[in-house]
């Protein structure tokens, strides 16, 4: 299945971070990203696969890593995940098994049911793992997003053949 993948669509919370929301005294928020999930990324990005990040939540701190990675799709405050994956879909031209969604909890599930390989991170809640088609051994936040880049990039015959600095 992911030898077909042209497309990856991320959740934040709980997927790229560990789903620890940190806001200051001030009222400014902060995340922890993994480095090794941002590699990933880049190389997939790299190898002619898009990468899409869809938040039911606004983001300050995701908006610079977004940027900061070369991710142009970004969908923040989104109430239908489902909706926004097949409208993605069906402007990018793609099918359901040339895309991956890795997800952690229950807002997750609807994009799940538009594509052939839904991720839940190790984490996940229970329902999400019961949905998805691949658990990850890592933990949102601590790798499990590099774990499905590297899965895609060597089903596809291209681990390794992408490295970016």
């Amino acid at each position: 299945m992911a030898d077909k993948i042209r497309l990856l669509i991320l959740d934040v919370d709980g997927v790229l971070t560990d789903g620890r929301i940190i806001i200051s005294e001030k009222g400014v928020e902060t995340k922890e990203f993994n480095a090794k999930d941002g590699l990933g990324i880049k190389m997939l990005m790299k190898a002619g696969i898009e990468v899409s990040i869809v938040s039911s939540r606004l983001s300050k701190a995701l908006e610079y890593r977004a940027k900061d990675l070369g991710i142009g799709d970004i969908y923040l405050g989104v109430d239908d995940k489902g909706l926004l994956c097949q409208k993605m879909m069906h402007k990018k031209g793609l099918t359901r098994n040339q895309v991956c969604c890795i997800g952690d909890d229950l807002p997750d599930i609807a994009m799940f049911k538009q594509v052939d390989l839904p991720v839940a991170v190790a984490d996940a809640a229970e329902e999400v793992r019961e949905a998805a088609k691949y658990v990850t051994r890592k933990r949102g936040g601590h790798g499990a997003v590099r774990e499905i880049c590297e899965l895609i990039l060597k089903a596809q015959g291209k681990w390794l053949q992408t490295p970016t600095t």
